[in-house]
């Protein structure tokens, strides 16, 4: 029998292994099944298993639910929406991913609602579909709402379904990626660990979708003490994407790029509803739209600031504004907003109008509604106070790093752009997908699960085009196994040095370790200590002090399988904290005014810095290579600032 320090391991092997629940492992979980039949019927019998940290249901990014998809085009056209996505990232983007993207997502969307997402109609199209033509109610140009607190689990249900369940195996947290024996440009396999029995994993496949999510908690969050926990984006997303890709090699790309959500306080509960559907504005305390007050700012970031909707991190700039020079707190004037929509409602669509905005935080985020209930808000009568969260690292939202994927092939793009597969990272086999595709935002829930689908289709092409490799792992299953329980090898020999279970010099916990990173990057790294600020010898500290944190990284202890996740979990946040750390300092310039200033680079440098920021990462000399690549606009921009 399989004990602690001595897990049983089972080996397997596969064709495609897909890492991750969430979104877009949905999406190519759902797609997969045509193309594996069309494959069959050619000849190739190829095999597939998903494997997943949690459990799909409630999984990933949406796991607790939404209340709007907000990638819907509609009648609009791809290009505006690159357009777009190129405006509120500063102009820094991939055209042909986005593009791609646009032309897609809707298709995802319209498998929701057949799926039985309920979409809400304008008055009089209630019971037409979105693919019959009926017209949803938009909260933007480009979000539609909906009644989504079990958005994931029909999604979810869809996947499983499709790939059936022999072929997912949930409560396996995958740490590390194996590139091959005899190529280390190609892809061979992964390890993990079940997080609920003492058995290791380790499987070896052809090809691989990695989509493991985004990255939160390498910051300090807001939230202390009862509230530690609390945080915008899953906790439970750590970076994992971005770190086993470097290790393996892969190129990323933008990894500067963050998002600080500016959220309700205290609850993180979202405002964009609010804002778009509700019409709500936001005011400092002496109940001034700083928008309008602090207008001229925007003339500092030329084009971006001239957009008709400006770039969502020039928002925060102004509200910054209004922080610096005392005028808060920043208030969402609910009350004005609603009694404005009330004007010309009667009492019973008022009333619909008050459970509609309940719902928002019901669908998403309860623990708004939580707060509001505990500090006696009520926001039809009282404005809510607005916060800037601590920075989060995604590739799916108002953020863009990632890793540098190949695209599609009949866009206009540079050659460099595409090289055989769609969504292929620079290492042979590996694909990622959603948080994971770098240089490409906005996708979020609609979007991510629609590129799931496009690499699922490619990765059947990669497999059939190369059924005769047979995968070699360049590591020994008795070296994974060190590798991987080495917290728990360092708990076991040393747990009985102290009487303290906690207290001991020969290890630490990761809870400990946790909090050391996020008090680095906070501190040294533009998070909220520092009101996002940084400069050269803040960054240089940074380093130094990551440095000494991956050495003690290898010290993590793991007394049982829970503080195992924990530990691992940790591992790939310091090294997507050190991507972060390392592009920020290579990137001189502040590109992201009010999510990070660079205070000794402070501007927008147009001329030497519009380009790509990338990435790789040596995972022996433990050393980072970072380089710029030329920025391409493959659409016309000109028809934002007009």
């Amino acid at each position: 029998m399989a004990e602690f320090g001595n897990p049983e391991v089972i080996e397997e092997e596969v064709d495609i292994l897909l890492i991750g629940g969430g979104m877009g492992a949905c999406g190519a979980a759902y797609e997969l099944g045509p193309w594996l039949e069309a494959a069959k019927a050619q000849g190739h019998d190829i095999s597939v298993k998903l494997v997943d940290k949690a459990a799909m249901d409630r999984s990933g990014a949406v796991a607790q639910g939404l209340s709007s998809i907000n990638t819907y085009l509609g009648e609009s056209d791809p290009a505006d929406y690159a357009r777009m996505v190129s405006n509120d990232l500063m102009g820094i983007t991939r055209d042909d991913l986005v593009y791609d993207l646009g032309r897609h997502v809707d298709d995802s969307v319209h498998l929701f609602e057949e799926w039985g997402l309920p979409i809400w109609k304008r008055p009089g199209d209630e019971g037409k579909s979105l693919k019959d033509g009926g017209q949803p109610v938009r909260s933007g140009k480009w979000q539609i709402m909906i009644n989504g607190e079990s958005y994931k689990w029909i999604v979810a249900e869809a996947a499983k379904k499709a790939l059936g369940m022999d072929r997912i195996q949930e409560r396996v947290f995958i740490v590390k990626l194996i590139n091959d024996k005899n190529d280390p440009t190609r892809i061979a396999g992964a390890v993990g660990f079940s997080t609920r029995d003492h058995k290791l994993f380790i499987y070896k496949f052809k090809a691989c979708l990695l989509v493991a999510g985004g990255c939160a908690n390498i910051f300090r969050p807001r939230s202390v003490g009862e509230g530690t926990g609390r945080a915008w984006y899953p906790v439970w997303n750590a970076g994992s994407t971005y770190a086993m890709a470097a290790e393996a090699g892969a190129e990323l790309t933008m990894m500067e790029s963050r998002f600080v959500p500016v959220r309700f306080k205290d609850g993180y509960g979202p405002v964009g509803a609010w804002f778009l559907l509700f019409k709500a504005k936001a005011t400092n305390a002496f109940g001034e739209v700083y928008m309008d007050t602090n207008k001229e700012l925007l003339n500092d970031y030329p084009p971006y600031g001239q957009a008709a909707v400006p770039a969502s991190c020039l928002h925060n700039h102004l509200m910054m504004k209004e922080m610096h020079e005392g005028r808060g707190p920043i208030y969402m004037d609910t009350p004005t907003a609603l009694a404005n929509l009330a004007e010309t409602m009667t009492s019973k669509e008022i009333r619909q109008m008050e459970a509609e905005a309940w719902e928002d935080f019901l669908d998403m985020c309860i623990g708004q509604a939580g707060v509001w209930a505990g500090e006696n808000i009520e926001p039809e009568k009282q404005p809510s106070e607005l916060m800037p969260t601590e920075p989060y690292l995604l590739g799916s939202h108002s953020g863009c790093c990632g890793i540098w994927v190949s695209g599609p092939d009949d866009v206009g793009a540079p050659d460099a752009w595409n090289w055989g597969y769609r969504s292929m990272t620079t290492i042979k086999g590996l694909f990622t997908a959603a948080d994971g595709v770098g240089a490409s935002g906005h996708k979020f829930s609609s979007g991510s699960h629609a590129e799931g689908r496009l690499a699922a289709k490619a990765m059947v092409k990669y497999v059939m085009d190369n059924k005769d490799v047979a995968p070699e792992l360049d590591t020994t299953v008795d070296e994974l196994v060190e590798d991987i329980y080495r917290p728990v090898r360092t708990y076991l020999e040393h747990k009985d040095y102290t009487t303290a279970i906690d207290v001991n010099p020969h290890y630490i916990t990761p809870r400990m370790l946790q909090f050391r990173l996020q008090k680095i990057m906070d501190e040294y790294c533009a998070g909220v200590a520092t009101m996002y600020q940084t400069n050269e010898n803040m960054l240089k500290v940074c380093e130094e002090k990551l440095g000494m944190l991956k050495e003690d990284a290898l010290k993590m202890r793991a007394k049982d399988l829970h503080e195992l996740l924990r530990a691992w979990e940790n591992y790939h946040r310091v090294l997507t904290a050190e991507a972060h750390m390392k592009h920020i300092q290579f990137r001189e310039e502040t590109r992201y005014p009010g999510f990070y200033y660079r205070m000794d680079k402070n501007f927008v440098d147009e001329e030497n810095w519009k380009c790509f920021v990338n990435s790789t990462y040596d995972k022996k000399t433990q050393t980072w290579n970072v380089f710029k690549v030329e920025h391409v606009d493959i659409v016309d921009k000109s028809k934002l600032f007009k």
